[in-house]
C-alpha cells in the first residue's frame, strides 16, 4: 500500500482528492495526513514519512520548493497539483515530475496516480529536477488560472483577468475581460475555493470581486470595476471592504 499526504491550500481541492483516491485506488494508495501550509507539511511529512506527495504548488506561506528544501524527498512520488500556465506546466515536464491541474479533471487524474503505481520506485526525481522547476517558478511570472465549463464550451481563464463573479442560484457567472460573461453551473462558494483568497474577497453574499480591478467606492453602497461594472457591497461587510481594498 502506498502511503500518501495531500498538500493544499484549499480544503476543497484536498476533498476532492480524497473522494478520488478512495473512489478509484483505496486498494492502492493509503491516505495518511493533509496539510495546508508550508510549516505543517514539513512537520507531517518528517513525522510520517510517506511514498507520495499531492503537492500543490503555490501556498499561503510559500510554495512547494520550501517544503522540499527542508525533506529528504530522494525516495518520494510527487504529483504536482497547479493552476498554472503552460510555461509552469513545461517545467514540470522536464523536471521528470507529474503534475494536475485545477480544477481537477477525472480522467487526469487517474493517468497520473496510475503512472505513480507502475513505476511506485522512483528514482527520476533528485536534486537537480527540483532546481530545474524551482529555478523556473523563480524567474518567471507565471499566472494562475482556471478552467471554466459551459453546456457548450471550456475556456481556459487567468485570475487577473476576472472582473468579478455573481451567484445565480446554483450557478456563478463570471465577468471577464476578454469572454464578457461565463456561465458556469456551480455555486459559488465552490468557485470561491478554486479562486486565490488573496485576490478575491466576498463583498456580498452573491458577488466575489478581484480587488485588482476596484477603483472606486462609491456613497450608495457599490464598487465600480474597471469603470464599466457596480456591484453591491453589503452593509455588514463594508468597513471591511473598505480595509482591505482601500487600506
Amino acid at each position: 500500500m502506498i502511503k500518501a499526504i495531500l498538500i493544499d491550500d484549499e480544503i476543497y481541492i484536498r476533498e476532492i482528492v480524497k473522494e478520488k483516491l478512495t473512489a478509484n485506488f483505496k486498494d492502492k494508495i493509503e491516505i495518511i495526513g493533509e496539510a495546508g501550509t508550508v510549516k505543517d507539511a514539513v512537520t507531517i511529512i518528517k513525522e510520517l514519512k510517506p511514498d507520495l506527495l499531492f503537492l500543490d504548488i503555490h501556498l499561503k506561506d510559500g510554495t512547494s520548493f520550501d517544503i522540499l528544501s527542508q525533506i529528504d524527498h530522494k525516495n518520494l512520488s510527487i504529483v504536482f497539483i497547479t493552476g498554472f500556465d503552460d510555461h509552469a506546466i513545461k517545467a514540470i515536464k522536464v523536471g521528470a515530475l507529474d503534475y494536475i491541474i485545477k480544477p481537477i479533471d477525472t480522467t487526469e487524474f487517474n493517468e497520473a496516480v496510475l503512472k505513480v503505481i507502475e513505476s511506485y520506485k522512483v528514482d527520476n526525481f533528485t536534486e537537480k529536477s527540483v532546481e530545474v522547476s524551482k529555478e523556473h517558478f523563480t524567474n518567471t511570472s507565471a499566472k494562475k488560472r482556471i478552467i471554466l465549463k459551459t453546456l457548450e464550451n471550456i475556456f481556459i481563464v487567468y485570475e487577473d483577468d476576472i472582473f468579478y463573479c455573481k451567484s445565480e442560484g446554483n450557478y456563478t457567472t463570471f465577468y471577464t475581460q476578454k469572454n464578457d460573461r461565463i456561465v458556469v453551473s456551480k455555486p459559488i462558494k465552490m468557485m470561491e475555493e478554486l479562486l486565490s483568497k488573496d485576490i478575491f474577497i466576498r463583498c456580498h453574499k452573491s458577488y466575489l470581486i478581484n480587488k485588482k480591478h476596484v477603483i472606486q467606492y462609491n456613497k450608495n453602497g457599490h464598487l465600480i470595476i474597471n469603470e464599466t461594472h457596480k456591484v453591491p457591497v453589503s452593509s455588514r461587510r463594508k468597513d471591511f471592504i473598505i480595509q482591505e481594498i482601500f487600506k
